[in-house]
């Protein structure tokens, strides 16, 4: 009889990996559109920043430019004062976050873990006050910063971000969701109520400080309403109300403009760059947390 050759065994994985690649193929092909449209704006403005003034203006626009026009960062640095405008948004992002960090955790621990009248009460009343527009405040504390004297000052871009009660409910999940074993057996070691805090909970809950200071970052560098309100002088701005002052009443010289704000966006762009796996965690964390 004739010998039959065997036949190959099929992997079962390999088939199931191949299977679930060839239903994956909408969503790469979706993720990669969503990845253009995000990208394309940033691209545009890199692009507008080396044109002339005529050629961003011109209809139909042109993507590619005729000639590479640097000069406009140049003019950038003539037109505001951009050092001390990138000082002082580095110093406000800084000190809020850590601020935040601070104040906000020794909040949300109390709120989570330590027991006292009204503490419901207060808890909501924080609730509360992410319902209110934030520009409702902009008087009040407008007022307070004129009667403390600290208008035109690193003060006034500071201490009105140095807590949120965004920031207090988001650690307060995190802190209510650690095992109270650990801290029970701290206290039968002796460890008072802000050891516990310090030692323990705080170390426990870096992913939820690590998606605050994220956030809160972002936030601080982003902030324009408030600096355009408390700040007039061009050398206490940040870069988001420096590069506001350069758009005109009747020519905005949109080149200058764009050149300006991809300076300003690039420090962000490298800091998201060295520190992306630890903010996709942190936001993912948080999220399934909240």
């Amino acid at each position: 009889m004739p010998r039959r050759e065997p036949v190959p065994a099929v992997s079962e994985s390999g088939t199931g990996t191949r299977v679930r690649r060839g239903r994956l193929w909408p969503a790469h092909v979706a993720l990669s559109l969503g990845a253009v449209v995000t990208v394309f704006p940033l691209l545009w403005q890199a692009l507008t920043s080396v044109k002339s003034y005529g050629e961003s203006m011109r209809v139909p626009p042109t993507v590619w430019p005729d000639h590479w026009d640097w000069s406009n960062y140049s003019t950038v640095f003539d037109s505001v004062p951009l050092t001390h405008q990138f000082v002082n948004t580095v110093l406000m992002a800084v000190l809020r976050t850590a601020a935040q960090l601070l104040l906000c955790s020794l909040a949300a621990y109390a709120f989570a873990r330590i027991r006292f009248p009204g503490r419901q009460g207060i808890f909501y009343g924080f609730l509360a006050v992410l319902m209110v527009p934030g520009q409702l405040f902009l008087l009040p504390q407008y007022e307070i910063m004129q009667n403390l004297g600290w208008l035109n000052s690193l003060q006034a871009l500071v201490v009105p971000g140095m807590f949120s009660a965004f920031g207090t409910f988001l650690l307060r999940q995190f802190f209510l969701g650690l095992p109270e074993e650990i801290e029970e057996a701290a206290r039968l070691d002796g460890a008072n109520p802000f050891t516990v805090y310090w030692r323990i909970a705080l170390p426990l809950a870096r992913p939820g400080l690590l998606a605050l200071g994220i956030l809160t970052f972002l936030w601080s560098w982003n902030d324009l309403m408030w600096p355009l309100v408390v700040n007039t002088d061009p050398e206490a701005m940040p870069l988001s109300a420096g590069l506001a002052s350069l758009q005109g009443a009747h020519l905005t010289d949109y080149p200058v403009l764009m050149a300006g704000s991809l300076l300003a966006t690039l420090p962000v762009i490298v800091v998201f760059m060295v520190m992306q796996r630890q903010f996709i965690q942190g936001i993912a964390f948080s999220g399934m947390k909240g």
